[in-house]
């Protein structure tokens, strides 16, 4: 057995990197256009924070919810298991997350956001728009087709981190609805990290 010292990060990757890639491909294809509703959710989710309307931090919890739960069940329940066995786990988390929504969000309205933006507002909000826009053209950027693409609302790593910009855009919302969101962003961070250092 090899000393523990000898083994190189890409290692402990449980599937190549071109099958990751290749999942996203197919993914893609299969729930082509809901692209196009995710995008226009994420739009909404911007015109909403800018919004006065009282209701507006339930609307935006709902949308989403929506995404986690989606992510949840389309990619991590039907298709990631397929190549990771903790793609289950990750589903359960999910699936969680969107209750953590509806329950911070709708149900106790704590998903609120200034009529005068603050510095950490501006910061949450360009966070979200990264992820809704930019992200998908860097991913072009690096080299990746577009059918490879992840994209808010439907993949996990730009659902997740424009959760935390839209949280930490937001007013005082309850320590709960961050960890599952932090979590995450570890975890596809380090996945994103093990596929780099495999190629």
């Amino acid at each position: 057995m090899s000393e523990w010292w000898t083994y190189r990060p890409s290692d402990f990757l449980l599937f190549a990197p071109r099958t990751y890639y290749r999942l996203f491909e197919l993914y893609n294809q299969e729930i082509w256009p809901l692209h196009i509703v995710a995008l226009a959710a994420g739009v909404t989710i911007l015109v909403l924070m800018r919004a006065r309307a009282a209701w507006r931090g339930r609307v935006v919890a709902a949308v989403l919810a929506a995404c986690w739960l989606w992510v949840a069940w389309a990619f991590h329940w039907q298709r990631y298991a397929t190549i990771n066995w903790a793609a289950g786990y990750f589903a359960v988390g999910f699936a969680l997350q969107a209750l953590l929504l509806i329950w911070v969000g709708i149900a106790r309205d704590r998903l609120r956001f200034d009529s005068n933006p603050s510095t950490r507002t501006r910061i949450g909000a360009e966070i979200f728009l990264f992820e809704l826009i930019d992200q998908p053209l860097l991913g072009l950027l690096v080299g990746r087709q577009w059918l490879q693409l992840e994209f808010f609302g439907v993949a996990p790593d730009p659902t997740a981190l424009a959760t935390v910009g839209l949280l930490l855009a937001a007013n005082r919302v309850p320590w709960a609805a961050w960890p599952l969101p932090v979590l995450w962003c570890l975890i596809g961070g380090t996945t994103s990290f093990l596929m780099s250092a495999a190629r």
